[in-house]
């Protein structure tokens, strides 16, 4: 998943650049507007991609399935709305998605799920038009949302992909004043105080515990990497 955090003070990811206005937001779905949409006719008579293969299925069930399953730890839930009620803080979330993709059927339930602890405005919108698109970038005239999938594609070793899911965080930027040297540094001591005062020292914790497990797995389950 592609989760860039955009500096964004709405109308604008970008001051002036950016295809993101608050009404090009208002645009996308909720994420209840979205599962309804998934088993609509429209959708289903999209082509699909992946493993599935092009015809599409209705996965309405299992996104509302899976939304209900989905829970944020109390650790998350508080970084969430530490970082939610910071001046520059998160606002809106903005979600390409298509629920052909595993990974989007996993991590949407949870990005509306982090939205709403967070009291974030997300908005959803779909990847392709009527064809799958296996370009490096959306075409405008097949896809309604080329501009805002070509605002964020997943760029790797020279290439571009659409990668999905994508999740934007858009902020309120302010700009700080300048200061010198001292002041830089008492500020950053003031702020690692915060930090370490704050819900991330916990989360981290519990993710890095995550991570340490997930790499046994791949160690005993997955196996070893064959030499290329």
């Amino acid at each position: 998943m592609t989760l860039p955090v955009a500096d964004a003070t709405l109308p604008g990811v970008e001051r002036g650049k950016s295809v993101v206005t608050a009404e090009r937001f208002a645009q996308g779905m909720t994420f209840d507007q979205y599962v309804a949409y998934v088993g609509s006719p429209g959708n289903l008579a999209r082509e699909a991609g992946w493993w599935l293969g092009p015809t599409r299925h209705d996965f309405r069930g299992l996104l509302r399935e899976s939304y209900e399953r989905a829970g944020l730890g109390d650790a998350q839930i508080a970084a969430i709305r530490w970082l939610a009620a910071q001046p520059n803080g998160p606002k809106k979330v903005l979600v390409i998605s298509e629920e052909w993709s595993s990974d989007c059927r996993r991590d949407v339930p949870m990005l509306a799920r982090l939205a709403e602890a967070g009291s974030l405005e997300m908005r959803i919108f779909r990847r392709d038009g009527q064809k799958f698109s296996r370009a490096q970038k959306a075409d405008p005239g097949e896809s309604p949302n080329a501009d805002i999938v070509n605002a964020f594609l997943n760029e790797k070793d020279g290439q571009t992909f659409q990668s999905v899911p994508v999740a934007v965080f858009l902020t309120t930027a302010l700009a700080k004043p300048g200061e010198n040297r001292e002041e830089a540094w008492a500020r950053f001591i003031r702020d690692w105080g915060a930090l370490q005062a704050s819900p991330f020292f916990p989360m981290w914790a519990s993710a890095a515990v995550d991570e340490m497990v997930s790499a046994l797995h791949e160690r005993l389950v997955v196996g070893p990497r064959s030499a290329s």
